[in-house]
């Protein structure tokens, strides 16, 4: 399977933290599975550090891709089709960075990793 990691799901994965579904861990953990994560993540994380909304993530926001590949996932950049898709959603969800997510994972046939129901509204496959 692959995977998109959610910015959450990345944070509580770092962090060892217990909100990461047992699901989403093995899913994550398991070595068959192909663990994405989104330059949209990169760009929310140092952007909500900078503002002081993630305090705990100083280290992440300073070496993302570091710490992506450190983990052995795989980076994915924001394409102009991906841009083009996350502008013409529907607006079931507002955040522009889970817009990308959403229209990451419909274009390159990803399962989002991520406790939002919400993208359930977009038709995309969610793991949690």
């Amino acid at each position: 399977m692959r995977l998109l990691l959610d910015t959450h799901a990345l944070l509580w994965w770092l962090s060892g933290d217990g909100q990461l579904s047992l699901r989403a861990r093995r899913a994550i953990s398991d070595q068959r599975n192909e663990v994405i994560v989104s330059a949209a993540s990169a760009w929310e994380v140092t952007a909500k550090h900078r503002l002081g909304k993630l305090p705990i993530a100083g280290p992440l926001a300073v070496d993302f891709a570091r710490e992506v590949r450190r983990q052995g996932f795989l980076p994915l950049p924001i394409s102009m089709e991906h841009a083009q898709v996350a502008g013409a959603l529907p607006k079931h969800h507002r955040d522009p960075f889970d817009r990308v997510l959403v229209a990451q994972a419909r274009e390159e046939r990803l399962a989002l990793v991520s406790n939002e129901a919400l993208f359930d509204d977009y038709e995309v496959p969610r793991v949690w």
